[in-house]
């Protein structure tokens, strides 16, 4: 039988790190919410093209992403719903901007990560 390098090769759990984590693992289905609204490719991409610009209204997003209106709308609104984007109307213009500086460290974060990722495949 395959032994996998992942796994522990004997089962020995250590009673008092499972009991400390455990009382200290918070609720985390906001997070996760969070992170289901940014798992789609469209409004990851949305949400980077707003950390390159402060605030863009519904068509610069749209062009941006090679859409149409509706469906950069839907996005924006999908990110607004989930607290990850706000919206202001000036005159007859709906400008969006990320809720705040920690959307946009998540949003950068992440892409640092996949690129960093990326360039130590290229060095195996």
């Amino acid at each position: 039988m395959m032994q996998s390098k992942e796994v522990c090769e004997v089962t020995v759990v250590h009673e008092d790190v499972v009991h400390r984590v455990r009382h200290q693992l918070p609720e985390v289905s906001q997070a996760v919410q969070i992170f289901k609204a940014l798992a789609d490719e469209t409004r990851l991409r949305i949400a980077y093209a707003l950390t390159l610009e402060e605030k863009m209204c519904v068509c610069d997003v749209a062009a941006v992403i090679d859409s149409s209106v509706a469906t950069a709308s839907h996005h924006l609104r999908y990110l607004r719903d989930h607290s990850l984007a706000k919206s202001t109307r000036k005159g007859r213009m709906v400008y969006y901007a990320l809720a705040d500086a920690h959307v946009h460290q998540l949003v950068t974060i992440a892409q640092a990560h996949a690129i960093e990722g990326e360039n130590d495949d290229d060095n195996e």
